[in-house]
């Protein structure tokens, strides 16, 4: 484990503006989002622009990682993020979510989810969650991974490419006619191998027209998720595994989740549709 010191909150810059042409999702500017009240099963033409969506995601997120190395702040991969999302025609779905104040979550190290970008200086050897979703044609895209910045220690790069791992085995697992907690079963009875924690307390969930449908996908083997997978049914599945406890903290601004023991966690996410015989992944560059 690296023995650098806690994250402790910066300082955020002003609130970056959208194209007035660009098509807001209906939450922005409100406190919260409509409950969604639509299907699950999504139909073929909502399929196929949530896959224009999440491709924008996928390749936002690949463009700010491009920049991840030591001594950038989290702050500039917002700014990259951002601009693309943009520059493509897409909103950046959580700019205004719930007032979230940014274009992507960076999370960073002990930070399990939701970290917003600010004036944090990425160091030698920390590990970076960036989370991005994209709004555009009426749905949304959401992918995230956790990348290395420079030299890392061992301990935290198993955990990173374990948790890849995870989200592979968790997709491999999606079938219809199956029930949506086979998902959770797979990630922690691997993650469980190597004496990691599961977060159960924050979930993968449905998507498409709403940014969170309702519907609940547990990264642990949980009794109560016996929904059944059916074909065109739109979820996420985004696993967080840490060194140590599930159990968390949050900060003061009240969404920067933190492991409670301060160690280490990583996380990795898609957004999938249910085919007939298994899974398509949306948020593919």
């Amino acid at each position: 484990m690296s023995g650098q010191s806690l994250l402790v909150p910066g300082e955020q810059s002003p609130i970056r503006s959208v194209p007035g042409n660009i098509r807001r999702p209906e939450y922005v500017g409100k406190p919260a989002p409509t409950p969604y009240t639509g299907p699950e099963v999504q139909t073929p033409e909502t399929v196929e622009a949530m896959r224009v969506a999440g491709r924008i995601a996928a390749q936002a997120m690949e463009e700010a990682a491009k920049i991840i190395a030591p001594g950038v702040t989290t702050d500039q991969l917002d700014k990259v993020a951002h601009e693309y999302m943009c520059d493509h025609g897409a909103y950046p779905s959580t700019l205004g979510y719930r007032g979230f104040p940014k274009s992507l979550c960076t999370s960073v190290n002990e930070v399990i989810c939701h970290g917003i970008p600010d004036s944090t200086v990425l160091q030698d050897g920390d590990i970076v969650n960036l989370d991005v979703t994209a709004y555009i044609g009426g749905v949304h895209g959401d992918n995230n991974a956790t990348y290395l910045v420079g030299d890392v220690d061992e301990e935290s790069r198993l955990l990173v490419e374990r948790t890849r791992e995870a989200l592979s085995r968790a997709i491999k697992a999606v079938k219809p006619g199956r029930q949506i907690n086979i998902i959770g079963r797979v990630i922690e009875s691997y993650a469980k191998r190597f004496g990691y924690g599961v977060v159960r307390d924050f979930t993968g969930h449905g998507i498409n027209s709403s940014f969170h449908s309702g519907l609940i996908i547990p990264h642990y083997d949980s009794p109560h998720a016996t929904t059944v997978m059916q074909p065109g049914m739109t979820f996420t599945i985004e696993p967080m595994l840490t060194l140590g406890t599930h159990e968390y903290d949050m900060w003061e601004d009240g969404w920067t989740v933190v492991t409670k023991d301060r160690r280490r966690t990583a996380q990795f996410e898609h957004t999938l549709v249910v085919t007939d015989d298994s899974a398509d992944i949306l948020t593919l560059p």
